[in-house]
């Protein structure tokens, strides 16, 4: 009987061989009609699926979005096969090697004590890989994809500029040029185009992407859990309004206030 890993082994190669029967002649006209930019919005779904599951500590649900999030996978490697461009195994095989070379603390000789320590020796090897690839006139953000979510891109190109020393030096300055940029949001707001107040307002974003950098706080989960909160006020709200045979739509402010601040305190 196959232990635990080959098992996982046997059970990752049907789904390679299901996803190549698929695109065959034959397969689904659906799947093989699929191109590297069709199936990206449904990559960013999934992703977001699986980071809903955690959220929620569903892990029945995350077993399966998981599932659907390695299916994606393997979805581009086939393309690619069929494109002659490289296969799944291409694909493994790059990064188990990089794991291997980037944990020289694990598999060689080095030793690391702390997690900043496995980080900063992480970084180091990742730019000495860079430094060994052809050489292309490329600029520090260039490597940071353009497709990623926009709190994701700021966070990455805030994060590579601060790197090279592109940065406030605390978080008290970078509050500082808050307060400056809601000045100039408050102006746009008043006389600005549309353009303009838009500039306005992914200047302030910007900032508070920043801020978050230098508490340590991932934007992007502290705004999923600002949300989560939201939905949960609100449907508080609406079983109260139910609970009388109201509803949302046709009650005062000041009433939605007051469910709302009960909201917060149940």
């Amino acid at each position: 009987m196959p232990d635990g890993s080959s098992a996982a082994g046997l059970k990752f190669q049907r789904l390679v061989e299901i996803m190549a029967r698929l695109r065959a002649p034959g397969g689904c006209p659906w799947d093989r009609e699929q191109t590297f930019d069709s199936i990206r919005k449904y990559t960013l779904e999934e992703t977001y699926e699986v980071l809903d599951a955690i959220d929620r500590r569903d892990w029945e649900d995350l077993r399966e979005e998981l599932g659907d999030f390695i299916l994606q996978a393997v979805f581009y490697a086939q393309m690619a096969a069929d494109e002659k461009l490289f296969e799944i195994g291409d694909a493994l095989d790059a990064i188990n090697q990089k794991l291997i070379r980037r944990h020289p603390h694990v598999f060689a000789d080095e030793t690391a004590e702390t997690g900043s320590d496995v980080k900063k020796r992480w970084d180091e090897i990742k730019a000495e890989e860079r430094k060994r690839k052809p050489a292309t006139p490329q600029g520090l953000l260039d490597t940071v994809p353009r497709a990623l979510p926009a709190l994701v891109e700021a966070q990455q190109i805030t994060s590579r500029a601060a790197g090279v020393g592109f940065d406030w030096n605390n978080a008290d300055q970078v509050l500082a040029k808050l307060e400056e940029e809601l000045v100039e949001f408050e102006g746009a707001r008043q006389t600005a185009s549309q353009d303009q107040l838009e500039d306005e307002l992914g200047d302030l974003l910007f900032v508070i992407v920043n801020l978050a950098r230098f508490v340590k706080v991932d934007p992007e989960q502290a705004l999923r859990r600002t949300s989560a909160k939201f939905r949960q006020r609100f449907a508080h709200i609406e079983r109260r309004l139910a609970q009388q045979g109201r509803q949302v739509s046709g009650t005062s402010i000041e009433e939605l206030e007051a469910l709302w601040q009960e909201a917060k305190q149940t």
